[in-house]
């Protein structure tokens, strides 16, 4: 938190974090109450000289197409992959089911970030721009989805990959293709993954066009010059991004005080306590981003926190036009220790929040305020009149503050704005019946569950090509998710198989394994067609299907390769047909692994000479024949195992997503970036791949492989 010094040398001291790229995001407050005027004029003059120094152009803000993003107060970070959001049964987005969700809980949204690629981008070379077209329904499903999130008052942004330049290659610069894209579907925004700070050629870009996009970058701005044109931002205020702890004395947002039209939505996505994210909020005016869904790990706001965002955010769309004031003073003066206080001046009404940072509830007196004839007071947080106790000058104004809790008072002059504040009292002083403190400040884990694999008709000698794999009574399963995020909660990412009280990265068990059958290869392309000239197959959602085939058919000379761009459901359509089933990991694990734990195969030791080599262009080949490697053989005589494709095997599911379990790895490795999808070659791993729909889950290297039971 940068200190703001009462000589006069902050503004020296940001430009020196600026040089260096890692600009803080709050002004710590005054040192002692006395000092908090000659703190404030500080603070006012540094806006002053550098907006000077800045040259500063607040063009953007005076577009009125951007005229939303000042009420854009609670915004929420989504995976496309949500099942609140889609249903791949009736292939239909459900906005309402989702927005009704939010609204229940915590009072609904202004704003959603739709994630359609992190983090199952680069599981093969489609880039960003394939994905969001290879959502449910293609680009027109999605322009309708927007647009009925916008009948609900909701803005849509998309993120920006900037550091996608691995997979597939488009032909335009990624700035201007990016606000291309937002013009044809419609939507409101983009936030720059990993960015510190949306760069100007994205504003040149929309500007260009003539069709404005609000950006938002992820993390904390390296130069104040671009408040310019990043309407919004994320207030990361923890350590690891350029801001410190949370202090006792609350920050000020340097970005909201240098442009209070400036929204900044408050993020901490691995929190479950949430109380210093949202005094923060609180007490300077700003957004939140209740981000729950993260990366398919499953983070719920708890129900004190819950109620929070819901009072906050009525008190914010009660007086929508106070938030932005230009006049606005942090560490406002109030009667007791450890509270805080921000006021908010608007046009015949003003707005005092307040937070208790003590753990102690503080009562009585808490503010008083220069003596104004006809003014009238309000508690906004208790939703009732209060009665001002006039002393000389002075109207002093009493209420209660919970423990770590929150206030707000209006100072009304205009009397005709009272309106529309009888209702909203009432609905206040309604919720403020339950004390914030007498919620849940806890958060469980969801629980998952494993879809059930059906036992095939037992055959006593082995199929075609298939082998036996024998019984064991203790076989030491053992595998680790690969997973790049999530260990901030442990207790929540990764899988929750069948034996675990809750979903995590890493299992282990002795378990018996009944005596099966597994397919010596994966299913070629040969099998595959095999099965759609005896069914006639055709999936209910054909995007993606076969991708690489033609006609009907698939490329001359690929009959014994893998068949990919099948989606799970088809795999256990393939598998029914054929009279099997998919594996469970377990299974398939143990048929590579056999009894010793090795690591691979063949062995415990890595040889990249007996797999496929590993594709690192942007265009990506093939697969490989899956009997070109006979080297990597497992013990058992199981081939192609690793490193060629991926393999489906179990699928787990919860209320908010479904992801599937790969295993192998596969031949392709995109570049530039350690975000992309990781590699899991080793036995002992797995992934988690997300799924959505059919046609967003197929992928150019993902395929599989059948058992059956003995």
């Amino acid at each position: 938190m940068i200190s703001l010094a009462l000589t006069g040398h902050f503004s020296l001291y940001a430009q020196s974090l600026r040089l260096q790229g890692n600009l803080g995001e709050m002004i710590a407050g005054p040192t002692k109450p006395a000092d908090r005027e000659k703190w404030l004029d500080s603070l006012k003059q540094w806006r002053i000289d550098e907006r000077k120094k800045l040259n500063y152009d607040d063009r953007e803000y005076r577009r009125p197409e951007f005229n939303w993003v000042k009420t854009s107060f609670i915004y929420a970070q989504m995976m496309a992959h949500e099942r609140y959001f889609y249903d791949p049964v009736t292939n239909k987005y459900t906005v309402d089911r989702y927005l009704n969700d939010l609204k229940k809980r915590y009072g609904g949204l202004d704003a959603v970030l739709i994630w359609p690629t992190y983090p199952n981008i680069g599981v093969d070379n489609r880039n960003q721009f394939d994905l969001v077209a290879d959502m449910p329904g293609g680009k027109e499903a999605v322009k309708q989805m927007i647009r009925d999130f916008h009948k609900r008052g909701v803005r849509v942004f998309f993120p920006i990959m900037i550091w996608d330049k691995g997979t597939r290659k488009i032909n335009e610069h990624m700035a201007k293709a990016l606000m291309a894209e937002m013009k044809e579907l419609g939507a409101d925004g983009m936030n720059g993954d990993t960015m510190t700070g949306v760069t100007e050629d994205f504003k040149e870009a929309y500007t260009k066009q003539g069709y404005p996009v609000a950006l938002q970058p992820e993390v904390n701005l390296s130069d104040l010059k671009m408040v310019e044109w990043n309407r919004l931002s994320w207030g990361y205020y923890f350590p690891d991004w350029g801001a410190l702890r949370f202090n006792y004395s609350p920050g000020v947002s340097l970005y909201k005080w240098l442009e209070p039209r400036h929204q900044v939505d408050v993020t901490d996505r691995w929190a479950v306590d949430k109380t210093d994210d949202l005094q923060y909020t609180f007490f300077n005016g700003v957004g939140y981003n209740a981000w729950e869904n993260i990366w398919g790990i499953w983070n719920q706001v708890p129900d004190r926190y819950a109620e929070t965002i819901r009072r906050i955010s009525a008190i914010y769309r009660q007086f929508p036009d106070v938030w932005n004031s230009p006049a606005w003073e942090p560490h406002f003066s109030v009667v007791k220790n450890g509270v805080f206080a921000t006021k908010f001046p608007g046009k015949g009404e003003t707005v005092y929040t307040l937070v208790n940072r003590d753990s102690i509830q503080k009562n009585g007196r808490q503010m008083a305020l220069p003596y104004k004839p006809g003014v009238k007071y309000y508690d906004l947080w208790n939703g009732v009149e209060l009665s001002p106790k006039k002393v000389k000058d002075m109207v002093m104004l009493s209420f209660n503050m919970e423990s770590r809790g929150y206030g707000a008072v209006l100072e009304l002059a205009d009397q005709k704005q009272t309106g529309g504040l009888p209702p909203f009292l009432a609905k206040i002083h309604k919720m403020a019946t339950v004390p914030l403190n007498s919620l849940s400040g806890t958060s469980q884990p969801i629980k998952q569950h494993l879809i059930p694999i059906a036992k095939t008709k037992t055959r006593s000698t082995a199929p075609d090509d298939m082998i036996a794999i024998p019984a064991i009574a203790n076989y030491k399963f053992e595998t680790n998710g690969v997973m790049i995020e999530g260990d901030d909660i442990p207790n929540e990412v990764g899988v929750q198989y069948p034996w675990d009280s809750h979903p995590k990265r890493a299992h282990s068990k002795t378990m018996l394994i009944d005596a099966f059958y597994i397919d010596r290869y994966p299913v070629t392309n040969k099998q595959f067609k095999q099965f759609m000239q005896a069914t006639n197959y055709r999936p209910k959602d054909k995007h993606n299907f076969l991708k690489d085939w033609k006609n009907g058919s698939y490329p001359d000379g690929w009959g014994n390769k893998p068949v990919t761009w099948v989606s799970l459901d088809d795999a256990r359509a393939y598998a029914a047909w054929a009279g099997k089933r998919l594996p469970h990991e377990w299974e398939w694990q143990y048929a590579a692994q056999g009894s010793d734990g090795r690591l691979y195969p063949w062995g415990k030791n890595r040889d990249t000479t007996i797999i496929p080599p590993a594709d690192t262009t942007r265009a990506m080949r093939e697969p490989t024949d899956v009997d070109a490697y006979p080297k990597a053989a497992s013990a058992l005589g199981v081939m192609d195992l690793t490193g060629n494709v991926w393999q489906w095997t179990d699928e787990y599911v919860d209320d908010h997503i479904r992801s599937a379990i790969l295993k192998g790895g596969s031949y392709y490795h995109a570049q530039t970036s350690g975000w992309y999808f990781p590699q899991a070659q080793e036995l002992n791993k797995y992934a988690k791949y997300l799924l959505m729909s059919p046609g967003m889950d197929r992928a150019a290297t993902i395929g599989f492989r059948c058992v059956a039971d003995r």
